[in-house]
């Protein structure tokens, strides 16, 4: 290795490429389309929307008109950036929705209408858009769909099945604000946070035609025993809350724009750990599963090329030579058991699906003395916490040990927040105001 740093500050500086290649000061300006006759008008939802928006308006010419609204995560406003900015930023709650959600879903659908041929709509979306667009359909009530997205979140469906069902019950996910803005040209700028970088998946594809179905939401409710209010479910049965579909409405709006991925973030961390001497592999930008299963097969794969250094035969473990760094993307997913669901506060467990995928392997490793790991949400938010995610160490399970921390009992009950935090080994970097989904990193001397 050509690097003197150490282990995390190694794979600290891997996650800080990779969030950094997906920032949209860095990417957008490429994307920029030509101003129209008329009004550009701004909208947009998601943890990245108010950096695209800010990143926007320092790009768009001076002299022309430009004007819109975005909403994002609380927190995730970049700092000053309402100075000068042309577009008006709002946030609200993610990922279980609030009224400020409803009110900026309101507002956004009411400027996208009555708009002329002449118009260009400029979209912005990014992951987390789905919460943050909150407009259910009639007859179901805020606190309905709150309770709806908590039950999914913690079913163990991924993001696709989510994603399904949230856009057939909203008045504004699903295609539907793409049809607002007719007939108005629609530009869709998008930053990927879902497995495959479907663009009707991202943020539940507002601007898309849905290829999903009603009865499709409903397989997916009833596969994880999800229940709506029994007027919701007939209405969702009968296909009344079905969503727009490919064809003439959607030929002013079909220009979708990925502005970065997580394979693109993945390959930035790659060239990087080349430059420092290590060689770099990356699994999959879009694994998606259990988080603390997927560990499991992360471990297994370490395990055997840590092996493979110690080994009198000297062979190699597959394609993986060591030292190394092997990365991999997508989207997890973390099931709490009814049980679980069913405990006090106080005893629930806290942090999301990066510190649940460390947890795991951290015990699957069993205090490998060649191996480090890092994984973390580019958001830099990992569930609703405060951390972005968290390292695990050759000797993480000893130090656990030393202060009476069971890693068996912190993983079943879903507690990695407390667990790394006692160690000191919570990744922390704030909201990064770019969002590519998780980013895990195994560093193997």
């Amino acid at each position: 290795m050509h690097t003197k740093l150490g282990e995390t500050q190694i794979l600290k500086a891997l996650y800080d490429c990779a969030v950094k290649a997906a920032l949209p000061s860095n990417v957008l300006k490429s994307f920029l389309p030509n101003p129209p006759k008329g009004r550009t008008l701004v909208l947009g939802a998601g943890k990245a929307a108010a950096s695209m928006a800010l990143a926007l308006n320092d790009i768009w010419p001076a002299d022309r008109p430009l004007s819109g609204l975005v909403v994002t995560r609380y927190g995730h406003i970049p700092p000053l950036a309402h100075k000068g900015c042309r577009i008006e930023m709002i946030e609200a709650a993610h990922p279980v929705p609030d009224a400020a959600g409803v009110q900026a879903s309101e507002r956004i659908l009411a400027l996208a209408n009555g708009l002329s041929k002449d118009d260009l709509v400029i979209c912005l979306i990014s992951g987390g858009g789905s919460a943050l667009l909150t407009l259910p359909v009639e007859g179901l009530s805020l606190e309905d769909k709150r309770s709806l997205n908590q039950s999914l979140l913690q079913s163990g469906a991924n993001i696709q099945e989510i994603n399904c069902v949230r856009k057939h019950l909203s008045q504004i996910k699903g295609g539907r604000l793409g049809i607002a803005c007719a007939p108005a040209k629609l530009v869709c700028f998008a930053i990927s946070d879902v497995p495959g970088d479907d663009p009707s998946v991202i943020a539940s594809g507002p601007t898309v035609a849905d290829p999903t179905t009603c009865a499709d939401a409903v397989a997916i409710l009833s596969k994880y025993k999800v229940q709506l209010p029994p007027s919701i479910q007939d209405a969702l049965v009968n296909g009344f809350f079905e969503t727009p579909k490919k064809g003439e409405a959607f030929q002013h709006c079909e220009e979708v724009q990925l502005i970065a991925t997580p394979k693109q973030s993945l390959k930035a961390a790659a060239e990087l750990a080349t430059s420092m001497g290590l060689n770099a592999y990356i699994l999959s930008d879009d694994m998606e599963g259990e988080s603390a299963e997927v560990a499991k097969v992360h471990a297994a794969i370490a395990r055997e090329v840590a092996k493979s250094i110690e080994s009198q035969e000297g062979f190699q473990f597959g394609a993986f030579k060591p030292p190394c760094v092997i990365l991999s993307g997508g989207e997890t997913t973390v099931t709490v058991s009814k049980n679980q669901k069913e405990e006090t506060c106080a005893k629930k467990g806290r942090g999301g699906r990066a510190g649940e995928f460390c947890l795991s392997l951290a015990k699957e490793l069993a205090s490998q003395q060649r191996i480090w790991a890092l994984a973390a949400d580019t958001d830099g938010i990992d569930g609703i916490e405060s951390n972005a995610g968290a390292y695990v160490k050759p000797d993480t399970l000893t130090r656990a040990s030393l202060i009476g921390l069971n890693t068996s009992d912190f993983l079943a009950r879903h507690d990695s927040f407390t667990y790394f935090e006692a160690l000191g080994d919570l990744v922390m970097t704030g909201p990064t105001y770019t969002n590519v989904n998780d980013f895990r990193a195994m560093l193997i001397r």
